[in-house]
């Protein structure tokens, strides 16, 4: 064979080789990044998880098998757990909806032509940007029960002071109001660009027969918005269960234990507690497992109800 017929022959296998492997290639350092401090630490968490493992000796591990899990839904610490899951959906409820219901309506504002909808548009993004500790810190005086604006306000109404972080409901409200703030302005740029990918004809039409804009917003964008406001539903209660750094951050000093009874200590909270306190890195571990089954039956429960809205539309 002629040397010009060999380069040509590897010519041919360098490109096959080229066209097959390229693609992998160029998407592998993904797949070595979330092996590396995803699957990993995934996997790494359940093998934790089976056994009881000390903080302070990881190199000791004893097998208990589902004993981790056992414990925290019947055994000694499974009051604490109840709590924290309960906390975790009431906490939930008090953010998520009032959240997304004055995203809706913010969104549905701007949506309309109106002066500085950019400066207004920009101004939402702006809790968003602010960093949890910052917005905690501030709100947490504000919530202060010694000269806070929540007391000052209540005072014009005649209302007594509040110890927010006392209560059960009032340290809740109080957190729900931090994570609203926060998540109001996104959540509302999300809902924005899915109203105006809108066609503007279905508006037209209900003008024409008379329907006012709130009868528009009920039966022409709200339909058309049912995938978004599902991602958000479920976004939004992914977050609310992975909260963690409202609840420990609000409370100052005692805020490590969710307050001083543990009167809004959530599952993320607690998971920091039994690891880092408590240095029971595998009841920690079970934990997280049991956060992210909550999170995946909240995928499951997505992917139904999208599936179902896909067939009735």
């Amino acid at each position: 064979m002629a040397t010009s017929e060999r380069r040509q022959v590897w010519r041919s296998r360098l490109y096959r080789w080229d066209t097959k492997g390229s693609p992998y290639a160029y998407i592998a350092p993904f797949f070595l990044v979330f092996a590396a401090f995803g699957l990993f630490p995934l996997l790494y968490t359940g093998w934790l998880s089976l056994h009881q493992v000390s903080l302070y000796n990881v190199d000791q591990s004893t097998w208990v098998g589902l004993g981790n899990f056992t414990d925290l839904f019947s055994g000694a610490p499974s009051h604490f757990f109840w709590n924290a899951l309960g906390n975790t959906v009431t906490l939930g409820v008090l953010s998520t909806v009032p959240q997304l219901l004055t995203a809706l309506g913010l969104a549905h504002l701007l949506n309309y032509k109106m002066r500085g909808s950019a400066f207004f548009r920009t101004a939402l993004l702006a809790p968003y940007a602010t960093s949890v500790a910052a917005a905690t810190l501030v709100f947490a005086l504000i919530f202060s029960p010694e000269g806070g604006m929540a007391n000052w306000l209540l005072s014009l109404f005649g209302a007594a002071p509040v110890h927010w972080e006392a209560g059960r409901w009032t340290s809740q409200i109080a957190i729900a109001v931090i994570v609203t703030w926060r998540w109001t302005g996104y959540n509302a740029l999300i809902y924005l660009a899915a109203m105006q990918a809108v066609p503007g004809d279905l508006y037209e039409a209900a003008a024409l027969d008379g329907a006012s804009r709130w009868k528009q917003f009920l039966h022409v964008t709200i339909p058309a918005l049912r995938p978004t406001i599902l991602f958000t539903v479920v976004v939004s209660t992914i977050g609310a269960t992975q909260l963690f750094g409202e609840p420990y951050l609000f409370g100052g000093q005692s805020g490590h234990q969710g307050g001083a009874a543990n009167q809004y200590e959530t599952l993320g909270v607690l998971m920091y507690d039994q690891g880092f306190r408590n240095s029971m890195l595998g009841r920690a571990s079970a934990i997280a497992w049991i956060m992210f089954a909550l999170l995946v039956l909240l995928g499951a429960a997505n992917a139904l109800v999208a599936r179902r809205l896909r067939r009735s539309q």
